[in-house]
């Protein structure tokens, strides 16, 4: 959320209530900025206003930045009609105000950063800012050398124009590598190994633009990012 703002859209936000909810609040005078009962639904107000909703405070969280180890079976959406989502994982006020930075299918596990900062997110998921994207594969087949020179000088996804920019790859076993990617097209991985005639079998997000995933972390947990984390990637 950026400040000043309405105070509609704050409440409306940070309540987590519809837009019309909160314009009806306020007309109603259910409403108080710092002290005072205002019927102004374009009031600006900032994160340093006390704003009180039917005598209960509404608090601004701040910049949140969380590290979640995403089990299988969950979507990476705000929310969705038919699977749970990573969010859904979350014991946190305003969840509204959050938004993924880099999504993973709904049988890969590992890494997602969440966050309500759009400017961090952005340095995170364009593909102009080259931060990579570490992935642990199950593949079906040993890679050949061919393989791994087309994944890291670029291959051609199907129904793109354009070859995926350069991967950087590691053999770990003859069934097992680690590939390094700065995109995050849809089911890019997958699509990746496939191009070169291969099949992803299990798929782990380890890192995000350097920040790996916590080894403390159970699939499901989640921890707030430390200082030195959040600052890493910028």
């Amino acid at each position: 959320m950026k400040f000043p703002c309405r105070l509609d859209k704050f409440i409306s936000n940070l309540a987590e209530i519809p837009r019309t909810h909160a314009k009806a609040a306020i007309k109603k005078k259910r409403v108080t900025v710092n002290g005072e009962v205002t019927r102004q639904l374009d009031k600006q107000v900032t994160e340093q206003d006390e704003i009180m909703l039917d005598g209960e405070v509404i608090t601004y969280q701040g910049l949140r930045y969380i590290m979640l180890n995403k089990p299988e079976g969950y979507v990476c959406a705000n929310s969705d009609d038919l699977h749970d989502t990573v969010l859904d994982l979350l014991d946190e006020p305003n969840m509204s105000e959050l938004h993924i930075a880099g999504r993973l299918d709904i049988d890969t596990t590992g890494l997602v950063l969440i966050s309500n900062d759009g400017q961090w997110t952005h340095q995170i998921t364009s593909p102009k800012k080259q931060k990579y994207k570490t992935y642990l594969a199950e593949i079906a087949q040993p890679l050949e050398d061919a393989d791994i020179e087309s994944l890291e000088t670029g291959v051609q996804l199907h129904g793109e124009r354009e070859l995926t920019l350069p991967a950087k790859v590691e053999v770990i076993a003859p069934y097992q590598i680690r590939l390094h990617i700065v995109e995050g097209k849809y089911h890019q991985v997958k699509r990746m190994l496939a191009a070169v005639g291969n099949k992803v079998v299990t798929l782990h997000r380890e890192a995000v633009a350097g920040i790996a995933l916590d080894d403390d972390l159970a699939p499901g947990e989640y921890r707030f990012l430390t200082e030195q984390e959040v600052t890493s990637v910028l």
